[in-house]
């Protein structure tokens, strides 16, 4: 018989796992057993730790469960068998195709912005268009790492030149909270707390310019700049089927323009700066 180390004795165990997991998504013994495969007698024993779990049916458990490959990883260390899925930095050579990907994506989205976050909206990567709306933001919220839903809504952030400042900041709660639903992840929970405590928004957005961009189909970001409000729509990018825990845990944010307006303001913009670029170069 084996004795537990101190270690072994305070982490969970493969069926307390399981069945949180199982509890989230809200699934009854019966209805993982049946997705499974397996019988429902055999899974509650899995469960309480009566009968031992071989490798095949932890992944197939965890793959209904729709279980992050980070908590995969833990599922089979739990069970007593080596991790299945690698984490590598971003700059590994292994993910340098992945790397290469991101920037395209990211430059080919220019002249609008888009970025890169991980799991907890840590800043990644950005391409050139960010820029712009990062100018008064309070140093400290730039200095890495840079957490973008911190530098949103931060009162020393963007926050004071978001228009629809409360309708973006509740949109930006809800997905985090949707987040924390799917993976229970402590340090989403801590941040969003974070989040509620900043100071609410102190005026009142155009309500009647908001509610004519969405048309109570989208959220739109609507941002204040010199060339007048800038209102963008916002789509999310993930790696399809990443066997690669950091690439599982990295999102795109590309943000459209939302109105012909914003479109047009932008280009322009981007124009008058490749027309500087190339004046400068010339002249050099």
């Amino acid at each position: 018989m084996t004795i537990p180390s101190p270690v072994d004795a305070d982490r969970p165990s493969l069926g307390a796992l399981l069945r949180a997991w199982r509890e989230r998504r809200h699934l009854s013994q019966l209805a993982l057993a049946l997705e499974a495969g397996v019988s429902q007698r055999h899974l509650s024993f899995v469960e309480s730790g009566r009968a031992q779990a071989s490798r095949e049916l932890v992944l197939r458990l965890a793959e209904e469960l729709e279980v992050p490959l980070r908590e995969r990883n833990h599922l089979l260390l739990a069970a007593g068998y080596a991790p299945r899925y690698a984490e590598r930095a971003l700059d590994d050579p292994a993910l340098s195709a992945a790397r290469r990907a991101i920037e395209r994506v990211l430059a080919a989205h220019e002249p609008y912005p888009a970025l890169a976050i991980d799991r907890h909206w840590t800043l990644v990567a950005a391409n050139r268009a960010v820029a712009p709306f990062l100018a008064g933001v309070a140093p400290a919220l730039l200095a890495p790492p840079v957490n973008v839903l911190r530098l949103s809504l931060h009162p020393d952030g963007l926050a004071p030149r978001i228009v629809n400042l409360a309708q973006w900041r509740a949109h930006l709660l809800e997905r985090v909270q949707q987040q924390i639903a799917a993976s229970g992840d402590a340090t989403l929970v801590a941040l969003r707390a974070e989040l509620e405590a900043l100071p609410a928004p102190r005026r009142v957005a155009r309500t009647a310019h908001i509610a004519s961009d969405g048309a109570g189909v989208f959220v739109p970001l609507q941002v204040e700049s010199d060339g007048g409000v800038l209102s963008f729509l916002s789509t999310t990018t993930v790696f399809g089927t990443p066997v690669d825990v950091t690439l599982s845990e990295l999102a795109l944010e590309c943000f459209f323009p939302a109105d012909d307006a914003t479109a047009a303001l932008l280009r322009t913009e981007r124009q008058s700066e490749t027309t500087a670029e190339t004046t400068a170069e010339t002249t050099s």
